[in-house]
């Protein structure tokens, strides 16, 4: 009996042995998991996986991580024997601008091979979570108050004050939606209708970096019952002198107002003066000399304000009653101070102004330094003529087209602000007269004259030589020769000139010793072309000698007669 016992046992043992063994070495067959997700939403980290067999029970995983130029891995903190597959390391302290690197493993007796993330950088691949918001309701208005989802938060630590908003809000009734874009982390809605809910919901931006979040939940709320006094009105401030002037328009007489401010900083109206919104009211603050006015305007000094961007609202009261506030104008001290009218410089052309502007200058000569952006109205007219023409520009160096030439015309200028909510203006400067050139058809008839001269001078120059050939012959005739001599030279045959050597004339030589003694030789031409022999009287002296036919010859006495 013990002996069939024992082999049954035994049998039992080699049946079940092959299956120990399997699951003995079932880890070393556990796969990686897969398809690894990295969630950052402001400063949550959440990673999130794929299982690579789900029928394998009893698997947990571990995450390492890796920063960059370290050569050892880190256990991932709050991602060690993680059962399901999800994780959240949140609580890890990281730099967010600095790239990191995971890699996941599945474990349960034996391990898997690890299942590398590829890197990244937690401030690019972070999301924006949905803002807080906090409501309050007015009887035709609806305050705003926004905030990120996470306070002091690390990952937008340096971006808290660049956050803008955009809002979607409808009337729960009809769920006709409006969307208003671009607002700051206090806004207000006016224009509702009172005793009306009013749904909205809201989602962040930094636009420096490109990210939008998602939007918050759905928050709704209920105008108040329409209040007895309607607020204040077409609030305005203007510059006169050292002061600041605010109006505003109101239905009813014999009113009591008051006027508030609030500052923003660096010129910017996400950043106010507290963060906190539980804490907005107490951010407001009372303007000097607009506290219990009886008019309708108030004026205070300059120099209550430092340079920077505020908002101003105005409250009515008739006793106890009380009006909401009026809405909010944005109030910029350096443009409603140092708003003044542009310097210009005129350089004319035959048809056309180029009128270059340059910024105004303050006492001292110095240039007002304008930090926002400016249009520019330029008015100019014929200074005969009281018709104006208008040019609106944005650049600063401008032309002023179809003018007419050697026209005088006059132009001023002054500058607007171009953020519509301001609506400021310059007064105009002065009126500076300029002249146009001459047009194309004056430098024209210039070029042809020019041409005309250059052709007709060869003309003048002969015509003032024959001119001066004529009065030379008039005034100063030149000496005639003898009769005899004259006879002599014109009756010489011009064709003599042209004769070759060969052709030699016959020669008469007048040697003359004395006044009284004249010795004539007469020497024939020779054919053959023999030398010239002359002969004289006397050994003395040698004359001139000139060629002459000898039929033509005269005797010494006529000669010597006509020198007597």
């Amino acid at each position: 009996m013990m002996v069939v016992l024992l082999g049954a046992t035994t049998l039992v043992l080699v049946a079940v042995a092959p299956w120990v063994l399997s699951a003995a070495a079932g880890g070393k067959n556990l796969k990686s998991p897969q398809k690894v997700e990295v969630d950052i939403i402001d400063d949550n980290f959440i990673l999130r996986w794929n299982r690579s067999d789900e029928s394998v029970g009893n698997v947990t995983f571990s995450f390492d991580y890796q920063k960059t130029g370290m050569d050892n891995w880190i256990k991932l903190s709050g991602c060690q024997n993680i059962t399901s597959t999800k994780c959240n390391f949140s609580s890890l302290k990281l730099n967010v601008y600095e790239e990191i690197k995971l890699r996941i493993r599945a474990e349960k007796e034996n391990t898997s091979s690890w299942y590398e993330v590829d890197s990244f950088t937690p401030f690019r691949k972070a999301q924006i979570g949905p803002p807080e918001v906090h409501l309050e309701a007015e009887d035709k208005a609806i305050v705003i108050h926004i905030s990120p989802g996470t306070k002091d938060s690390v990952m937008w630590a340096l971006d808290g004050l660049s956050f803008t908003y955009s809002l979607v809000i409808w009337k729960n009734s009809s769920g006709v939606e409006e969307r208003i874009e671009n607002i700051y982390s206090r806004h207000k809605i006016y224009k509702l209708s009172p005793e009306t809910t009013y749904c909205l919901k809201v989602k962040a931006a930094l636009l420096t970096s490109w990210k939008i979040g998602v939007y918050s939940p759905v928050h709704c709320i209920k105008t108040t019952v329409e209040n007895e006094l309607p607020p204040p009105e077409n609030i305005e401030v203007s510059v006169q002198n050292q002061n600041y002037v605010l109006k505003w328009d109101y239905t009813y007489a014999n009113m009591t107002f008051q006027v508030q401010w609030l500052h923003l900083y660096f010129r910017r109206p996400s950043a106010f003066l507290k963060r906190n919104p539980g804490n907005h009211l107490y951010k407001w603050k009372q303007i000097p000399d607009c506290e219990n006015v009886k008019t309708t305007q108030c004026v205070f000094p300059q120099n209550v304000f430092q340079k920077g961007i505020y908002l101003l609202r105005v409250q009515a009261s008739d006793g106890n009653n009380t009006s909401f506030w009026s809405e909010e104008i944005k109030f910029d001290t350096e443009i409603q101070a140092f708003l003044l009218p542009p310097v210009f410089n005129i350089r004319s052309l035959s048809d056309s102004f180029h009128i270059y502007i340059g910024a105004p200058k303050q006492s001292g000569n110095t240039p007002v330094i304008q930090d926002y952006p400016l249009i520019y109205e330029i008015i100019f007219w014929e200074n005969t003529s009281n018709a104006e023409r208008k040019i609106i520009e944005k650049k600063t160096d401008v032309t002023v087209p179809n003018l007419k030439p050697l026209t005088v015309y006059c132009v001023k200028a002054r500058a607007h602000t171009m953020d519509e909510k301001l609506n400021k203006s310059s007064v105009f400067s002065d009126a500076v007269c300029e002249k146009t050139k001459p047009g194309n058809t004056s430098k024209i008839w210039l070029i042809v004259g020019i041409c005309i001269a250059l052709f007709a001078l060869p003309f003048v120059i002969y015509a003032a030589k024959v001119f001066l050939r004529c009065i030379n012959y008039v005034f100063f005739p030149s000496l005639k020769p003898s009769s005899s001599i004259d006879e002599y030279f014109s009756e010489q045959p011009l064709k003599n000139l042209l004769l070759s050597t060969s052709e030699e004339q016959i020669e008469k030589c007048f040697i003359i010793e004395n006044i009284s003694t004249i010795a004539t030789v007469e020497e024939t031409n020779q054919t053959d072309e023999d030398h010239k022999k002359y002969s004289s009287q006397t050994s003395q002296d040698s004359g001139n000698y000139s060629n002459e036919d000898e039929s033509e010859s005269k005797t010494s006495e006529e000669l010597q007669q006509d020198f007597v």
